[in-house]
């Protein structure tokens, strides 16, 4: 049996050129997939496809990645004129995705995005436009670069145990955040304008399946950054560790 967790990253499906080819593509930025492979895993593309979650038994860990908006109608909201376009195929998708993960108790790390589908997928709201907040573009200060800022670490949270530090330093791109934090999320860090930059499941959550509750705490990690684009492991880390339990035979 392999010691590599195997790896579900979900990814788009856009319009894309390449060569003489104009046509639907599945994309993800190269970044997610290479941290995966650096800290041990495997990483195999989701697409959101109909059916996708059928593939949860088959995978050890779980990251949804960072793309478009999600639909605001999704969290019961107006859409900002600020909102870009919505996707609601993968919205459908990386939300059952999320669902089935977190009653599985498959390992989830979100990032950018994937923080925000978590926080809908548990009934949580969005802000959609964070400059009409906080009156500056500091979270997104180009819209075809990363910036950074720094975002303080709630201490005692497994957040601040992966990270080993109060305070650190991460790229940035995101015009939305989380408003009100989903069913058993708790905020574990945010920058100096009091964004919401993670969250994760309180020790006392319990994921609702429709027939009763998963009891059992899963490993879920989600932030607003973007840590594939930097060079700390940490985060990837500790999902490869929290995906290697699944990997051990089970005894006769």
């Amino acid at each position: 049996m392999t010691d590599q967790p195997v790896i579900g990253i979900s990814c788009y499906s856009l319009q894309a050129r390449w060569g003489a080819w104009d046509d639907q593509a599945l994309l993800l930025p190269r970044r997610y997939a290479d941290m995966v492979t650096r800290t041990g895993g495997v990483p195999v593309l989701l697409p959101p496809s109909d059916g996708i979650t059928a593939v949860l038994p088959r995978l050890d860990g779980l990251i949804l990645a960072g793309g478009s908006d999600v639909d605001p109608a999704l969290y019961g909201a107006q859409a900002d004129p600020q909102t870009g376009p919505v996707y609601q195929i993968r919205d459908h998708a990386e939300l059952d995705l999320c669902r089935q993960a977190l009653v599985a108790g498959l390992p989830l790390l979100g990032i950018c995005r994937g923080l925000q589908v978590i926080n809908v997928a548990l009934g949580g709201t969005l802000i959609q436009h964070l400059p009409d907040l906080v009156g500056n573009d500091s979270h997104s200060p180009s819209d075809d670069a990363y910036g950074r800022h720094e975002v303080a670490v709630e201490p005692g949270t497994r957040l601040a145990a992966i990270l080993g530090q109060p305070r650190v330093s991460v790229p940035t791109h995101h015009h939305q955040a989380i408003e009100r934090l989903g069913a058993g999320l708790v905020a574990t860090a945010w920058t100096g304008d009091g964004v919401i930059e993670a969250a994760e499941f309180s020790q006392q959550a319990a994921v609702g399946n429709g027939s009763g509750a998963h009891a059992r705490e899963p490993f879920m990690i989600g932030v607003q950054w973007h840590p594939e684009v930097g060079e700390d492991l940490s985060l990837f880390e500790a999902l490869m560790t929290a995906a290697r339990p699944a990997l051990q035979p089970v005894p006769a």
